[in-house]
């Protein structure tokens, strides 16, 4: 509980309140991009360190900065995250790629927008290690395998698709720590506001009065008119659209991942109360 403290006030100091980290790399499967709000970027530097990483930092070469009415850009094409790895093995990463940074412009220039897009990376392993375990061909194969993907660790990986169910989740999250609710009425409070708009008619816009000519009329003639037009302009209620209510499988299956998420994050026995720090 300490630790997630000290990384939110960690993010608290350096970033905004609405602010949002980008990745984006390339896996074996394809191009990858997670995008993570405030709530969750403590957990992401927490997870780098959980992976086994020891250090952290970053080496900007010939950045270029840009000012605006309310920002400042920081765009480095030659930015390298570098890791000191102490676990599985003593293994430093180089990875390469461009850091965009956007800043509020005022007197604690916290970060908007962090943008890290990955191009290559590097895994180096002191020859001193490689002489000492020389003589046995396994640990040598063993050191010769990648400890990371792209540069980042399977904790991180895994914690970034679990991002991609955990940002639509972040109204039931909210909820939950105002209101003090269980996830199901939660899920069921959100659903019903979101059918509410779902269902409710759009606002007529306004029109404009305009002046028109009496047109001189016997009074037959216009009784007929005013009956006719009388009911003509009746229309039949509005009913309700059965396809615009929310199926009771979106339901099951919104609430199937938020226990999922709650199961992840801190196991299936654990009280939400104790964690409140992290549901936003």
């Amino acid at each position: 509980d300490s630790d997630n403290l000290w990384w939110d006030a960690f993010t608290t100091e350096f970033f905004e309140d609405d602010a949002t980290l980008t990745l984006s790399f390339c896996l074996e499967d394809g191009p990858k991009r997670y995008t993570i709000g405030r709530t969750l970027i403590p957990r992401y530097f927490s997870t780098v360190f959980e992976g086994g990483v020891t250090d952290l930092y970053y080496i900007l070469k010939h950045s270029k900065e840009s000012y605006h009415n309310s920002s400042i850009t920081v765009d480095c094409d030659q930015c390298t995250m570098v890791t000191q790895h102490g676990k599985p093995m003593f293994t430093k990463v180089c990875t390469e790629g461009r850091l965009i940074l956007e800043f509020t412009f005022d007197d604690l220039m916290r970060i908007k927008t962090w943008h890290f897009t990955i191009r290559q990376y590097r895994e180096l392993v002191p020859r001193s290690i490689l002489a000492m375990h020389a003589p046995d061909p396994q640990v040598l194969e063993q050191l010769s395998k990648n400890i990371t993907r792209m540069g980042l660790t399977n904790f991180t990986l895994n914690y970034l698709r679990l991002c991609v169910i955990l940002e639509p989740m972040q109204e039931l999250m909210s909820r939950h720590k105002t209101y003090n609710l269980s996830p199901r009425d939660c899920l069921k409070t959100c659903l019903f506001q979101k059918w509410q708009r779902m269902v409710a008619p759009p606002a007529e816009p306004t029109r404009q009065t305009t002046t028109k000519r009496r047109k001189r009329k016997n009074s037959t003639s216009s009784t007929g008119n005013n009956t006719n037009s009388t009911y003509s302009k009746k229309k039949p209620a509005a009913s309700l659209n059965v396809s615009s209510q929310v199926p009771v499988s979106v339901v099951r299956l919104m609430l199937v991942l938020y226990n999922l998420y709650v199961t992840l994050c801190w196991g299936p026995k654990q009280n939400l109360s104790r964690h409140s720090e992290w549901i936003v």
